[in-house]
């Protein structure tokens, strides 16, 4: 029997020896931990300045300012006129994003004809104008289809380019442009005339009238 287990261990695989754990001398342990913690901490301050950089949005980079630069179409707009200036304010919201309008208010003392096309005061102020890049002057119903077209909203007056809706439609517009001051509930054009002269706006007839 113990014979027989002596030839039965004898055939069994012997375990080898497990190698001696390599300790490290203290000196070489404190360096080496200490280059391990600097590389940690340079990690770290890497990914810290790339995650405080702000990069602005692209449609905040692009400001009125700047895309009216390379306008494809000025607006002459009535900035005293308040049911106007909800749907100038809505082009101009829309234009952030294309660049293509420019906007210039013909109420203000700034106002100049002779960079506009010759477009005095009382006339610009009798309906919408519109001034293409080459120099192009558009009124009514057509200003307002070129103007939306600019600002990717061609569809909405797309159909006024046909008759008879054009027709209609600038018949409808020319009775608004009439009576635009009274539904406003503003004083005459001749009154407000009167008192941009008084107040010194309007210098010469060039500025008012021409």
């Amino acid at each position: 029997m113990a014979s027989s287990l002596a030839r039965l261990g004898a055939a069994l695989p012997r375990a080898r020896p497990r190698a001696a754990a390599r300790v490290m001398p203290p000196g070489r342990w404190d360096a080496a931990a200490l280059g391990a913690s600097r590389r940690a901490a340079l990690n770290v301050g890497r990914c810290q300045v790339h995650s405080d950089v702000k990069v602005a949005p692209t449609s905040d980079l692009k400001d009125e300012d700047n895309s009216s630069k390379n306008w494809r179409i000025k607006m002459l707009y009535d900035g005293d006129c308040p049911l106007c200036m909800r749907e100038v304010n809505m082009l101009r919201e829309r234009n952030k994003s294309y660049g293509a309008i420019k906007f210039v208010d013909i109420s203000s003392k700034d106002y100049s004809p002779d960079d506009n096309q010759g477009l005095d005061y009382e006339t610009a102020m009798g309906r919408i104008h519109a001034i293409l890049s080459d120099g192009t002057i558009v009124t009514d119903v057509e200003a307002f289809r070129r103007l939306y077209e600019e600002v990717g909203l061609g569809w909405v007056y797309a159909v006024t380019k046909y008759e008879p809706v054009a027709t209609m439609a600038n018949a409808v517009y020319g009775v608004w442009a009439k009576y635009r001051m009274q539904i406003t509930g503003r004083p005459p054009l001749e009154e407000i005339m009167a008192s941009r002269k008084a107040a010194g706006e309007c210098k010469d007839d060039k500025v008012c009238k021409m």
